[in-house]
Parts: C-alpha cells; sequence; structure tokens
C-alpha cells in the first residue's frame, strides 16, 4: 500500500516568514519607541545623593544622570532615529542602520551601568560648595534610576537585534515598491467589447464604465 505525500501549499510556506517579519515589525517598533523614552526620562532623575561639609555644617548635594554622563540620553536621541531610518534604507544600508540602533543600547547600558557608581559629579559640587578642590562627597548613595536608563538601553538593543535578524522582511518608506522590494507591476485596462454581453456585464461589477463614456 502506497503512501501519500502531503505537499505544503505555497501560500503555508510563504505565510511563516511574513508572519515573522510583522511580529518582529511591531515589536521593534514598541521596543526600541519605549526603550528611547525609558532611557530619556531616566537621566532627568537624580542617580546619587550625597552631602558636603560646608562652614562646619553638611549641605546636601544631588546629581541628575545627566550631570553623571549625557551618554544615555545621547544615544537614546541616536537609537529613534535610527529606528526611524531603519525604513528608509534597503538591504546593506538597513543592515549598518539596525547596527547603529543595537549599538546604541549596548551604549546606553555600558554607561548607565558606569554611572550607576560614579561619585565625580557630586564630588565637583562638593568642591565648589566648599570651595576646595579637593573636597569630596560624604555619605554618597544612589538611587535605581541607573538601572531604569539600562532597561531603555535594552529594549533599544532588542530592536537592533530584531531589526539586523528580520529586517529584510519589513517593507519600506518608498511606495513605488512591494514588501519584498520588486517593483509594483502596472495592470493594463481591460477592453470591453461592446458587441460581448457578458464583458459589459465584468466591467459593470468591477465598477467600470463599459461605454468608455
Amino acid at each position: 500500500m502506497g503512501y501519500v505525500t502531503a505537499v505544503p501549499h505555497p501560500r503555508s510556506e510563504a505565510a511563516g516568514p511574513a508572519r515573522a517579519g510583522r511580529l518582529s515589525l511591531a515589536v521593534a517598533l514598541l521596543a526600541g519607541a519605549l526603550g528611547a523614552a525609558v532611557a530619556l526620562l531616566a537621566t532627568r532623575q537624580r542617580w546619587s545623593e550625597g552631602t558636603a561639609t560646608v562652614a562646619g555644617g553638611a549641605f546636601p548635594l544631588t546629581a541628575k544622570g545627566s550631570d553623571v554622563t549625557g551618554v544615555p540620553a545621547a544615544l537614546a536621541i541616536v537609537g529613534l532615529a535610527a529606528l526611524v531610518a531603519v525604513f528608509a534604507v534597503r538591504k546593506a544600508g538597513r543592515l549598518l542602520v539596525a547596527g547603529v540602533l543595537a549599538l546604541s543600547g549596548a551604549g546606553i547600558v555600558t554607561a548607565a551601568l558606569i554611572g550607576a557608581g560614579d561619585s565625580s559629579a557630586l564630588d565637583e559640587q562638593a568642591a565648589k560648595a566648599s570651595g576646595d578642590t579637593s573636597a569630596t562627597v560624604a555619605a554618597l548613595s544612589h538611587t535605581a534610576w541607573p538601572y531604569v536608563a539600562v532597561v531603555g538601553g535594552v529594549l533599544i538593543l532588542l530592536a537592533g537585534l530584531l531589526a539586523l535578524r528580520y529586517g529584510r522582511l519589513w517593507p519600506a518608506m518608498s511606495g513605488r515598491y512591494e514588501r519584498d522590494g520588486a517593483p509594483r507591476v502596472r495592470r493594463k485596462p481591460v477592453v470591453v467589447d461592446p458587441d460581448r454581453p457578458e464583458d459589459m456585464w465584468k466591467a459593470l461589477d468591477r465598477g467600470e464604465d463599459p461605454t468608455g463614456a
């Protein structure tokens, strides 16, 4: 008794990559935009605090993320621009922009982790407040905001990795091309033969004027 081998339908084979492309695109857009917003928000918050001794008393000092390092905010903007630029380029250009997007996220993570334990910004404030260039901050403590910036960087990094992996399946901004990059084929108008009633009925079904007026 013979066995019949089932042959997958061409549409089912094409549905897999198309579905992966749509899903990865949605995740990348959400992760990239959310990551940039989170990183920018985190850099505007207080990252560290401490005290400086001024005239025999303790003077409270605080430092925002932007005071500690300007790298996360700058790379968040670069990452957001790269996320938009991914759809304006193709092939090698798309891979290059996707790489910039991923590197922006990795850079935010690195800078935020370094800044989480940095005290130089508060030391500078302590030196200015006390008038002693050798003065340093005392009772130094850090908040969780640097790690929030890390989360934003991870999201941007995820968007970049998705763009590197699935970017070839994503559409581009140009309307002259289909999603696969092939030029659109213009359909020739159907010529209606007035002597053939079936052609006239088909034209009416398509919403066309069979008289050509």
